[in-house]
């Protein structure tokens, strides 16, 4: 994907939560979030006396990329709040190196704030809860394909601009909800549902690439699109695909259909969203790059 540098003018929204460290004399830190809370998407704009050939950031153990934007003396990137982040002080480390190869390095402290995540009681079929003997190696393949997805960063960022809801939709069964079913806690949700009918068409949150299209035990008819920059969009529980490994999709292109495949008790959407490995809200993902007013 070419032609990115013109494509952050929407940067110059106004700022939902912000805030600036100028710990060094030649770069300049700002964020955007919609809040400082496990499972939140963050935006970081670095703003540098001179033109930089490559921005580095880490934070929570972890490397995020970063990328050019419309003005050569600022850089941009995401950084996610993972959904079990412990509240507390943690730094983001960014590192900017200029034609020289002269590094510039600032640290910025941010402040993760404690979140309480909604619990649910629920009765199920038992297939729900324990899987069937024989389903336990497919199970484990199907895991270990998917980790080795979400573990990959692509170099090349696809996603351009904001990203839109890949269904109309009302979220009905939100991200970092705790489940007790037939007694049993289960892993939180990493993910966020909406509802639709069987056959409502799903369409890209953003450009990306088709870097899985299968049926797995737990979420059915699944797409992962590999938006770049270690960013993927998670489908499940498809009735359909209407597009397939190896494509290049755009923002609002149809990848396929609402379904109840996999373990569900009717239809709906599922989309998780991972970056640089970390369980994100797609919500705040939407929130963080669309424009305020």
């Amino acid at each position: 994907m070419r032609g990115l540098r013109g494509s952050c003018l929407w940067m110059a929204a106004p700022i939902a939560v912000s805030a600036v460290l100028a710990l060094s004399a030649d770069l300049t830190v700002t964020h955007r979030a919609r809040s400082l809370q496990p499972g939140e998407v963050v935006m970081l704009t670095m703003e540098s006396t001179r033109p930089l050939r490559e921005v580095r950031v880490s934070a929570f153990d972890r490397s995020f990329l970063c990328f050019e934007t419309a003005d050569p003396l600022k850089w941009a990137g995401l950084i996610g709040i993972d959904l079990e982040t412990k509240p507390g002080r943690y730094v983001v480390n960014v590192t900017g190196l200029d034609a020289d190869g002269k590094a510039v390095t600032v640290e910025y402290p941010i402040t993760v704030a404690p979140k309480t995540f909604a619990t649910r009681t629920l009765t199920v079929d038992p297939q729900f809860v324990t899987p069937p003997r024989e389903a336990l190696a497919r199970i484990q393949k199907e895991s270990e394909r998917v980790r080795a997805i979400f573990e990959a960063m692509s170099p090349e960022r696809y996603w351009v601009g904001p990203f839109v809801l890949p269904v109309a939709g009302r979220s009905i069964s939100e991200f970092g909800k705790r489940s007790l079913y037939n007694g049993q806690p289960r892993s939180p949700h990493a993910g966020t549902d909406f509802a639709g009918a069987a056959g409502t068409p799903i369409k890209a949150p953003n450009a990306g690439k088709v870097v899985l299209a299968a049926n797995l035990f737990y979420s059915g008819n699944t797409i992962i699109l590999d938006h770049g920059h270690g960013l993927y969009s998670y489908f499940g529980h498809m009735s359909a695909f209407s597009a397939h490994e190896g494509d290049t999709v755009a923002t609002g292109e149809v990848v396929g259909k609402v379904g109840g495949t996999g373990l569900v008790t009717g239809p709906h959407l599922h989309w998780s969203v991972r970056l640089a490995g970390t369980r994100v809200d797609p919500l705040s993902l939407v929130d963080v790059l669309t424009p305020h007013k």
